[in-house]
């Protein structure tokens, strides 16, 4: 079952923070009546150090609340608040999501001065990029922490000689172990990997030695017959030549 899996751990948490960036983003370019620039931030700065705020700040803090809003509430209306243990367990993977925006927002700043000598600056807070953050969420998908199956509204870690250790508000937590990806499972609906194309020279998710689980990949030559060097002839034709080209494809056994 995919129920509580690390896997269903990143979908909540990368959802939520997807749609915090999306309405955020949307709200700084002006595209929504409800929200705008974080007017928290027109005044103040430091003069002493020689910069102010200015220009326009991202207002996580709406796209925050619009998030608990949309994604949140539902699941409290039918659980009761945090509601059993499996629901809040999905309430803190969306919490972590939108935590992970708020941890990766930077300050940018913008020189003023004569021949940009910098001696005053305007300075906004912005979010980074959705790849970043979709980084941070992989690497705590990567490191996300098991808790106990016997579920409760206080979540705690499966490993008693851990639960010390708190349970930081940007971890993923889930209850059961992945099912094997790699081999078909009708029933669970997972194809496997075999005859899938990988890459023979990557290290990445695509590469042959991961994709293929260890079980080794199968190679063929294939042929592609392509138009190429197409000349306009006047007038009025387009003359081009025929190319084939041999490529070697690698599918996993």
């Amino acid at each position: 079952c995919f129920v509580g899996t690390k896997e269903t751990a990143f979908i909540y948490a990368v959802t939520s923070a997807g749609l915090v960036h999306s309405v955020t983003r949307s709200c700084s370019a002006g595209n929504m009546t409800e929200c705008s620039c974080d007017t928290n931030l027109r005044h103040g700065g430091s003069a002493s150090e020689g910069w102010h705020w200015g220009g326009c700040s991202d207002d996580i803090h709406y796209g925050m609340s619009f998030s608990r809003k949309f994604l949140d509430v539902p699941v409290k209306n039918l659980t009761g608040k945090s509601g059993s243990g499996l629901a809040a367990m999905n309430l803190h993977n969306n919490e972590a999501g939108r935590q992970a925006v708020v941890k990766l927002m930077s300050v940018d700043c913008r020189c003023h001065g004569v021949s940009g000598s910098c001696a005053v600056k305007t300075c906004w807070k912005t979010m980074s990029s959705f790849e970043k953050i979709g980084r941070f969420l992989k690497d705590k998908y990567e490191n996300s922490i098991q808790i106990s199956d016997r579920l409760q509204k206080m979540l705690r870690r499966k490993e008693k000689s851990q639960r010390k250790i708190p349970i930081g508000k940007d971890d993923l937590l889930y209850v059961n172990k992945s099912p094997n990806y790699c081999v078909e499972d009708q029933k669970l609906g997972i194809p496997g990997t075999q005859g899938r194309e990988c890459n023979r020279t990557s290290e990445g998710p695509d590469g042959c030695n991961l994709l293929c689980c260890g079980r080794g990949y199968n190679t063929h030559v294939v042929r592609h017959v392509e138009r190429c060097e197409c000349k306009f002839v006047w007038c009025c034709y387009v003359r081009c030549r025929r190319c084939e080209t041999m490529t070697d494809v690698h599918t996993c056994k």
